[in-house]
């Protein structure tokens, strides 16, 4: 009877330190919030090709993925972003308490890395094209300071009559 005990109370012990080992899991999760915001807002976000709503917002990542985020207002250029998995501190955490099996653990359901950037401030520059689109007629735009960064597409030239 007395080693029934003991044995019950190994095998406790046992199942407790196994669920306990995956230290960064259990800390902050597998998923991670992110704040995405735009100047001006109400602009469209899409994480990962996937239309997520309108900024202000907060999206739930997971940690084990690199994420792609797209920003979208009319009128404005687009603003895209990547979130990169990085090694949480808390790995640190699993070698010297959980071992094998919690750093395991962690790695297998993402709770080892961190998304960095932690938030996403688009800062939207206005996209100064005009075009119409219920018209097949062609139009010129002139700019008076042009920034060094453009490529050249062409060049208009008078024609002698």
């Amino acid at each position: 009877m007395r080693n029934f005990k003991i044995c019950r109370i190994f095998s406790l012990m046992c199942c407790v330190s196994l669920i306990c080992t995956s230290c960064a899991t259990i800390v902050h999760g597998t998923r991670q919030s992110v704040s995405i915001s735009s100047m001006p807002s109400n602009a469209c976000v899409w994480v990962d090709r996937t239309f997520i709503g309108y900024t202000p917002i907060i999206v739930e990542m997971t940690r084990k993925e690199n994420h792609v985020i797209y920003i979208q207002l009319e009128g404005y250029q687009p603003y895209e972003a990547a979130f990169t998995k990085q090694v949480s501190g808390w790995v640190f955490g699993n070698i010297v308490f959980g071992g094998v099996i919690g750093l395991a653990v962690d790695a297998i359901t993402g709770g080892i890395y961190k998304l960095t950037p932690e938030q996403v401030h688009a800062q939207m520059a206005a996209d100064h094209m005009a075009y119409s689109k219920q018209s097949s007629d062609s139009y010129i735009a002139v700019v008076l300071n042009p920034d060094p960064s453009w490529e050249k597409v062409g060049s208009l030239t008078k024609v002698n009559e």
